[in-house]
């Protein structure tokens, strides 16, 4: 065990650079208790608490503007690659794409706190062309907070979470196994909720050729695009026909939506 931790104290910036820069990328490794460990090491002198601080926000950097610089280029076909990789594909681009309709490069300053958000975050400001300046100083700030929050909190308990940690070694390596099997636990759970919306939506996705052999048939339909104001400015066409209802008036709005005919939603 002691081997270990004199690893671990050896290799933590690099650790922590590579810890932070993949998840930031999107692959769902979790980063709380990296952040929180690392603070902790900080608080009873193992790491300097300066040095964490600046290797884990360039890493957040370095990630954050490839993946703008890949949304630029690439457009949606990153968004369906980060789709991928995650374990929450019904929350993955919805949920920030509404956030960043609404606060636009401030979303920065909460995205990064939500789990799967932040990669999302980070290919939107390239797809609608958000000023790079700009981007890069609320990324900056927005990763400030995150980063900065999560290693200070466990600098802060850092006595107490040595004190956990040496009970865990006291009370034998059945302790330290109950933590892998949780995370192995959350992981299972969060991939048979992907199956099932993944089969969802291909049992109620249509495709546009099927779109329009029912628009020429005459049959009586409803189209709606449910893009936001952000995602119209990058790709104003859309169906002939179709009504502008964005995802987040639905609420509001569903009473007027038709109960006597099918409903098509359109969204990119």
């Amino acid at each position: 065990m002691n081997e270990t931790i004199q690893f671990l104290v050896r290799h933590s910036y690099s650790v922590l650079f590579i810890w932070v820069l993949v998840n930031t990328l999107g692959l769902p490794i979790p980063i709380t208790p990296a952040l929180l460990t690392a603070g902790a090491m900080a608080g009873i002198g193992k790491l300097d608490f300066a040095l964490i601080l600046s290797v884990s926000i360039i890493a957040s950097l370095i990630s954050d503007l490839f993946l703008y610089q890949m949304g630029r280029l690439r457009g949606n076909k990153v968004l369906s690659l980060l789709c991928r990789t995650s374990l929450d594909p019904d929350s993955c681009v919805g949920r920030t794409k509404g956030i960043f309709a609404r606060y636009g490069a401030r979303s920065f300053l909460i995205i990064k706190f939500i789990p799967a958000m932040n990669p999302i975050g980070s290919s939107l400001a390239g797809i609608f062309r958000m000023d790079l300046l700009r981007f890069f100083v609320f990324d900056g700030l927005g990763a400030f907070l995150w980063i900065g929050f999560f290693t200070g909190l466990g600098y802060q308990f850092s006595h107490q979470m040595e004190d956990f940690a040496s009970g865990a070694i006291r009370h034998g390596p059945w302790v330290g196994g109950i933590i892998p099997i949780i995370f192995a636990t959350y992981i299972f759970w969060k991939y048979i909720r992907r199956k099932r919306f993944l089969h969802g939506l291909a049992v109620a996705r249509i495709t546009p050729e099927e779109v329009k052999q029912k628009l020429d048939s005459g049959e009586e339909l409803l189209i709606l695009d449910v893009r936001n104001a952000l995602e119209f400015d990058v790709e104003p066409h859309t169906i002939p026909g179709a009504v502008a209802l964005p995802l987040e008036q639905f609420e509001k709005n569903h009473h007027k939506i038709p109960r006597d005919r099918d409903v098509i939603l359109f969204c990119t």
